[in-house]
């Protein structure tokens, strides 16, 4: 590789830099992956679907040809008309937005992230478009400037062309540099190739990151700014092979999961648990749940009350299979076909505390029933906050931590159709769920008791939490719903308890 005598980024002092101002390459310089493939996947899957991903598949081996022999631009160039070409600016804008920064940012490395960080002034240079990237630069690693590529629109929606000067590539780097920054020059330059040299020259001191030897990303722990919500479907970064694959298993996994939703909604609920097992989903039982409630005395003694952690949908399908019985579940936000297919009966609550408190306790005078008091689900190991309202209508308390494993798809959407929520959780070759069960709450800790409705949910989080090695938040479902989809969450008639 070409280094034009550039010193490598390793050799970089990072300390006393607060002052100085640094320029980066992105895709492997900030990045380690050189490849931007993935990214262009992520945006052609979340808002064109297979057939799109298909698109961009075909067309990439063209792509890369030109990019190797011809030029970078015109590769990018291929990537951007296949992803872009006739989509929403909107939905670019909305998934690049929710989904890509919890990708880029499993794939930052070190030794430019070590550089990049200590400086107190950030800039990025890349090719990628810069709606695909402004937002996770600017809101997740703490850049101040984004100079990308820009995509020409009509209309609202993407041509699949881009404006001049064309791809920021080469000397269009440089161009761009210098009508940012004039003649002063940034102290410090990152690249990795040797279409970054151009604008790397206009810097004072400038470092190759090269593609070898290989490095592990920063971890999670050292990231700037925790990923706690994102959404998209797709569990893995897309590959040329892995989308290959995903395009040939969603026919077939599309047909094994109406089987498993089948047996699920047909069977039953004895028998459901080994069904899924027989058609390779894994369920697994820990701890000891209570007894089922003796009907006779149904009018003295009310039902149990499991408070969930909640990770999809299914939550309540997948206790009552652990159970061997069906339980009840108060749902927020599902579809008219979920509610359909459900093996469960599920109510939906109101906005109205009074009416929401008289529903749930008529609900207990019928037997058990399921609530997962986060309000909504979120995928990373951090429960949001815990609505009270469960606790001040019954001391019968059972928490139940929920962990779910998906290897190709989520079952949880923020922006897409809730419908096919299932089918995509059903689709994964074989998706998991543990289900613990964890001590009934002591009457000691309960309302009865005279403990705060805040305190005893704050306490059944803590110890859901400390169970899975989560972390508690203060995070609600309306601060998921503005970050990812741009609203309070909120569907008509199907409301959550509130969160005070």
């Amino acid at each position: 590789m070409a280094t034009a005598n550039f010193p490598m980024v390793n050799d970089c002092p990072s300390v006393g830099r607060e002052k100085a101002t640094v320029v980066s390459d992105m895709d492997g310089t900030l990045l380690i992956g050189r490849s931007s493939f993935p990214y262009f996947a992520l945006i052609a899957f979340e808002n064109g679907g297979v057939l799109r991903l298909l698109f961009l598949l075909l067309l990439a081996p063209i792509a890369g040809f030109l990019y190797n022999f011809v030029s970078e631009s015109a590769g990018i160039r291929v990537l951007i008309f296949a992803t872009f070409a006739g989509m929403r600016i909107s939905d670019i804008e909305s998934a690049a937005r929710a989904v890509l920064p919890k990708f880029y940012s499993g794939d930052l490395h070190p030794e430019a992230w070590r550089v990049f960080s200590s400086c107190g002034r950030r800039c990025v240079l890349t090719a990628s478009p810069r709606i695909m990237v402004e937002g996770f630069l600017k809101d997740f690693l703490g850049v101040d400037l984004v100079l990308g590529t820009e995509v020409s629109v009509f209309g609202g929606r993407a041509t699949g062309f881009v404006k001049a000067p064309g791809v920021l590539v080469g000397r269009n780097k440089a161009e761009a540099l210098k009508a940012v920054f004039g003649s002063a020059a940034p102290e410090i330059g990152l690249g990795d190739r040797e279409t970054d040299f151009p604008f790397m020259r206009l810097c004072k001191e400038s470092y190759i990151v090269p593609p070898k030897p290989a490095v592990k990303p920063v971890t999670v722990d050292k990231l700037p700014k925790p990923i706690i919500f994102h959404d998209g479907r797709l569990v893995q970064k897309p590959t040329p092979f892995l989308s290959l694959l995903i395009i040939i298993w969603i026919p077939i996994g599309f047909l094994l999961a109406c089987l498993r939703i089948a047996a699920g909604s047909l069977l039953p609920m004895p028998l459901v648990y080994y069904a899924f097992w027989a058609l390779g989903v894994r369920v697994t039982v820990k701890g000891t749940p209570p007894p089922p409630l003796d009907k006779s005395s149904a009018q003295s003694s009310p039902g149990v009350l499991y408070i969930c952690s909640h990770r999809s949908l299914l939550d309540g399908v997948f206790l009552s299979a652990a159970l061997g019985r069906p339980i009840p579940a108060v749902t927020y936000s599902v579809s008219r076909l979920s509610e359909f297919l459900s093996p469960i009966k599920t109510v939906r609550l109101s906005r109205d505390r009074d009416t929401d408190s008289a529903m749930i306790k008529k609900l207990l005078q019928e037997g058990d029933l399921a609530i997962c008091p986060e309000g909504t689900t979120c995928r990373e190991p951090f429960l949001l906050r815990f609505s009270s309202l469960f606790a001040e209508l019954t001391d019968e308390i059972v928490p139940v931590a929920m962990v779910n494993q998906m290897g190709l798809f989520h079952g949880t959407t923020a922006r897409g159709w809730k419908g096919m929520d299932p089918f995509y959780f059903f689709m994964n070759p074989s998706p998991a769920y543990e289900v613990t069960f964890l001590n009934k709450l002591p009457k000691e800790l309960t309302c009865g008791a005279g403990k705060s409705s805040h305190e005893v949910a704050n306490y059944i989080q803590r110890v859901i939490a400390s169970t899975l090695s989560y972390e508690c938040t203060n995070f609600t479902r309306k601060d998921k719903y503005k970050i990812l989809a741009g609203n309070d969450g909120s569907v008509v008639q199907k409301v959550w308890l509130n969160p005070n």
